[in-house]
């Protein structure tokens, strides 16, 4: 499949940037394709992986995958109708509500995605999406290929999982792209407010370690993470590149505190780029 498909979730530290500027970095082969950290799969669209398993601990995002692997024409028919309804009103009355299929439970993610504060998704205590309405009210936008989505989504296997499971189960010649949340020791960095529950520095130390493992098994490592000198300690040892690279981050609401953020790139096993 060499047509694009431009990824359907904005996502708060997606990889868009990633793909354009630094494909290099990438493996040209491998068996599975292993996504823990899903989110907007900005990767998984650009590589286009036959074999793949994807996966996230948040269930909206599992929710949206799955809904436009299975049925695609019913989602965007849902999508359309949300675009004829949406107000004020109407984001809200969404927002506040989770519906019981998995079409509307897909379109329900995509449309409030679409349509709220910057494509931040945050939770409150509750586990409720609370982020207000924002200034887009495009719900079905001109780059939308759901079709080719569902179609390369076919044979992929979508997992409401912890990131260690899946990075658990790669074996040699698997490829692991791991984004996880960029928490640091002392957690500081840029995106810990958008987050209800943080990644932790014990989550960080628990991905390291199942990388290492994954490493030692034959995997394939490509990772990103917060160039920060606590995380680079984590993987500065035998059989780990590490890279820094930098990158514009959008998402503040302060056009003034947007700036380039420098993040690690990490590789294991990658001894063939893809060009």
């Amino acid at each position: 499949m060499k047509k694009e498909i431009v990824p359907f979730l904005k996502w708060a530290g997606g990889k868009r940037w990633f793909v354009q500027s630094h494909a290099d970095k990438l493996p040209r082969t491998f068996n599975r394709y292993i996504e823990p950290f899903l989110g907007g799969g900005s990767v998984y669209f650009y590589l286009k992986p036959r074999n793949a398993i994807l996966g996230d601990l948040n269930p909206d995002v599992v929710a949206a995958y799955q809904g436009i692997k299975e049925n695609w024409q019913s989602l965007r028919t849902s999508l359309l109708s949300r675009q004829k309804k949406h107000s004020d009103e109407y984001f809200y009355k969404t927002r506040a509500k989770t519906p019981a299929s998995l079409t509307e439970r897909a379109a329900r993610m995509i449309y409030l995605n679409r349509t709220c504060f910057n494509g931040i998704y945050r939770v409150n205590r509750n586990g409720q999406f609370n982020v207000p309405r924002g200034s887009k009210n495009e719900v079905l936008l001109d780059s939308d290929d759901f079709k080719g989505a569902s179609d390369l989504l076919a044979d992929a296997v979508i997992r409401l999982a912890d990131f260690e499971v899946l990075i658990n189960e790669a074996t040699d010649g698997d490829l692991i792209f791991a984004d996880p949340p960029y928490t640091v020791r002392h957690n500081y960095n840029g995106f810990v407010k958008y987050n209800e529950v943080l990644f932790s520095w014990a989550d960080q130390e628990r991905l390291a370690k199942a990388l290492i493992r994954a490493r030692e098994r034959g995997a394939q490592i490509v990772a990103t993470n917060a160039n920060h000198h606590s995380v680079r300690g984590l993987y500065d040892i035998e059989g780990f590149e590490l890279h820094a690279v930098s990158r514009f981050s959008s998402i503040s609401a302060a056009g003034a505190s947007r700036r380039q953020f420098e993040e690690l790139v990490i590789l294991a096993n990658t001894n063939k780029r893809a060009e």
